[in-house]
């Protein structure tokens, strides 16, 4: 794992970056990743290399600092890659680092990055982030982003988008938090990228079928 206290540092850091957000995308969702990623890790036989261990776990903390949908200042693109600088990783591992920060989002993969021979690294902590976006933390954290953005929670005259480009995908006007669950969410076992990652997918990916069935009832008021 990281030194100590670069770790630290990466802790304090989220917690200054992402503190303000909503609680989708706040510094418990980067600790729930974090743990989630060495521990993927360890089942993928990374724990017997330091290096692959100190670029999971600083990939994983510093991984939503800049993303897209709170960015409030161009400058903020390069916070990471300035914390690294002034950290003294070595620069192999620096760019080990910011690939799979730049690499690992849903609408990454939508543009094609699947088809991309990708590190071990890149697979655990993609998985990671990827499990805590399903199951019941998935579910909780969906509403809550809907909620932060007064997105409607669900209506039946609008249908999930199909075949979505990267530009769609960021473009969620008009959509309804019920709909991320078909345009993103149950597509997630199917994409992830470790074995380790698709046995704890499987159980997620599971309840949130369970949810979507219960929901459609209660809103047909049928249950």
């Amino acid at each position: 794992m990281a030194k100590r206290e670069t770790v630290k540092k990466a802790e304090q850091l989220v917690e200054i970056a992402m503190g303000c957000n909503d609680a989708s995308h706040d510094p418990s969702h980067v600790s729930r990743v974090r743990d989630l990623a060495l521990s993927l890790a360890q089942e993928e036989g990374l724990s017997s290399t330091t290096d692959s261990m100190e670029i999971v776990e600083l990939a994983a903390l510093l991984h939503d600092i800049g993303d897209y949908k709170y960015l409030r200042d161009s400058s903020e693109e390069k916070i990471v890659e300035n914390f690294l600088t002034e950290e003294g990783i070595e620069e192999n591992k620096k760019q080990k680092i910011l690939a799979i920060i730049k690499g690992m989002g849903f609408k990454e993969e939508i543009a094609g990055l699947s088809k991309v021979e990708y590190s071990p690294e890149f697979g655990v902590v993609q998985d990671a982030d990827r499990l805590d976006a399903i199951g019941a933390i998935g579910i909780a954290r969906c509403f809550t982003f809907g909620g932060s953005k007064k997105r409607v929670l669900h209506d039946p005259a609008i249908s999930p988008r199909t075949c979505l480009s990267k530009e769609a995908y960021m473009n969620k006007e008009e959509q309804t938090t019920v709909n991320h669950f078909h345009e993103k969410l149950l597509k997630i076992k199917d994409l992830m990228k470790t074995k380790a990652g698709q046995r704890r997918a499987e159980k997620r990916h599971k309840f949130m079928e369970e949810f979507l069935k219960e929901f459609y009832d209660e809103w047909d008021g049928k249950a």
